[in-house]
C-alpha cells in the first residue's frame, strides 16, 4: 500500500516593498507555516537543522521554500544552491562566489555571483538584507545583540564597498522580522555594553517600572527605614534591536528612505513566526534569503 505524502499548508514569504522593484533580485523572509515539521506545531516550516527536528523534514521544508521563492537554475529543473553559515554570533562576513562543501563559520555573507541563494537563520535575532542595485551585489546578515554590538551590518556595508565598490548612499536595506523593543527585556550589563560602543545608545533602551497590584493597594505594607520611606521596585529594561541596526546603517551613510523594517515582532506573533524566547528555546528557524538572477 503506497505511503500517503502529506502536503504542507500555504507557504507565506515576506518581502520588502522597495526590494521587490528589482526583477533581477530574489529575496524573502520565511514564516512559520507551510512545512512538513511536526515537532514545532502542525505543518511548521522549520528551515534549521535543530536537535528536535528530523533532517528529512528540514530538507523537505527547504525544498518547498526554495520552490516557492522561484529561484531556479537555467534549465528550470532545480533550485539554486542555498548557501548557509555556521552562525556564531560574530562580526565575520564571508565573500561567497560558490557553494562550500560544508558551512563556514560567520554571520554575514555577500556576493555578486548570480544563481546563489544566501540564507541566514533566525528565531528572534534580526535578518538584514543589503542590496546594491548599481553593481548588482547583495548581502545578508545575522544581527542578534552580540552581532549588533560588534557592528556587523556596518562591517557588511564596508565589505560590500571593498569587494564590489558599493556606495552606502546607493544601498537598499531590509530588516526582517525579529524580536522588537516591546518584548526584548535585557539586563543592565547589556545596556552598559551598548553605552560603551554607541553615542546614541540611550535612544535604544526603554525603562519600565514593574507594577505590583498588592503594593499599589496596600502601600503601607512596604514602608522601609530608608528614605524616601518605600522600597523601590526594580525597573525592566528593553532593547530596540531594530532601531540599533537602523542607526548603524544611517551612521555609515545608507539613506533613511532606503531602509525598510518589518513591523512584526517574533515574540508577539508566534502563530506566524518562530521565537526562541517565547518558546523557551524549543522552536524552529526561519530564514532570510537573497540572490541574484543571471
Amino acid at each position: 500500500m503506497p505511503t500517503r505524502v502529506s502536503k504542507p499548508s500555504q507557504i507565506n514569504i515576506l518581502r520588502a516593498t522597495h526590494l521587490s522593484q528589482f526583477p533581477w533580485l530574489v529575496h524573502g523572509f520565511s514564516t512559520r507555516a507551510g512545512g512538513f515539521s511536526r515537532i514545532y506545531g502542525k505543518n511548521a516550516l522549520n528551515l534549521g537543522f535543530t536537535k528536535d527536528d528530523s533532517k528529512a523534514a528540514v530538507e523537505r521544508n527547504r525544498t518547498a521554500f526554495l520552490r516557492q521563492l522561484d529561484a531556479k537554475s537555467n534549465d528550470k529543473s532545480k533550485p539554486w544552491p542555498l548557501v548557509t553559515l555556521r552562525q556564531v554570533h560574530s562580526d565575520i562576513v564571508r565573500l561567497v562566489d560558490s557553494p562550500a562543501d560544508s558551512p563556514l563559520a560567520g554571520d554575514g555573507m555577500i556576493t555578486a555571483t548570480p544563481g546563489l541563494l544566501l540564507g541566514i537563520q533566525t528565531a528572534d535575532c534580526l535578518p538584514v538584507i543589503l542590496v546594491d542595485p548599481k553593481h548588482r551585489a547583495v548581502g545578508v546578515f545575522h544581527a542578534g545583540w552580540r552581532g549588533t554590538v560588534k557592528r556587523i551590518v556596518e562591517k557588511g556595508v564596508g565589505e560590500m564597498r571593498r569587494h564590489f565598490g558599493s556606495r552606502a548612499r546607493d544601498l537598499k536595506a531590509a530588516i526582517g522580522p525579529g524580536i522588537h523593543g516591546c518584548c526584548y527585556e535585557v539586563g543592565e550589563e547589556l545596556r552598559q555594553r551598548f553605552d560603551s560602543q554607541f553615542a546614541y545608545a540611550a535612544e535604544l533602551f526603554l525603562e519600565v517600572e514593574e507594577s505590583d497590584p498588592v503594593r499599589e493597594k496596600y502601600p503601607m505594607l512596604f514602608l522601609t527605614a530608608r528614605a524616601p520611606g518605600h522600597s523601590v521596585l526594580p525597573k525592566k529594561i528593553f532593547l530596540d534591536l531594530v532601531e540599533a541596526n537602523r542607526q548603524q546603517l544611517l551612521a555609515v551613510g545608507v539613506p533613511a528612505k532606503s531602509i525598510e523594517a518589518s513591523p512584526l515582532c517574533t515574540n508577539c506573533r508566534t502563530e506566524l513566526l518562530f521565537s526562541y524566547r517565547a518558546e523557551k528555546g524549543k522552536t524552529g528557524r526561519m530564514m532570510g534569503v537573497v540572490g541574484i538572477r543571471g
